[in-house]
């Protein structure tokens, strides 16, 4: 790839595409040889779909220092719910 980039031009979509796997190798690389490394977000996209759907009810803690306790909560709930407590 090194070497097939250095004759494509940068601005080309395909120079572009080369230079970014070239950029990302490292991450490539620990990608393929973990089996743990998921290829997608979807764990993170589900995790902040309650956040958005309960931001109506979030303005009902009633000052700031609720609203950071209330923060506090939700977030200590959510980690004991992804670790199975």
């Amino acid at each position: 790839m090194v070497e097939k980039n250095g004759t494509l031009s940068k601005k080309s979509r395909l120079g572009e595409a080369f230079s970014y796997v070239l950029n990302q190798w490292d991450a490539l690389c620990y990608y393929s040889d973990d089996g743990l490394a998921e290829a997608d977000n979807n764990a993170a996209e589900r995790a902040l779909r309650a956040v958005c759907l309960g931001k109506k009810n979030f303005m009902f803690f009633g000052s700031d220092h609720g609203g950071e306790r209330g923060a506090l909560l939700y977030g200590l709930i959510g980690t004991c719910r992804l670790n199975g407590i």
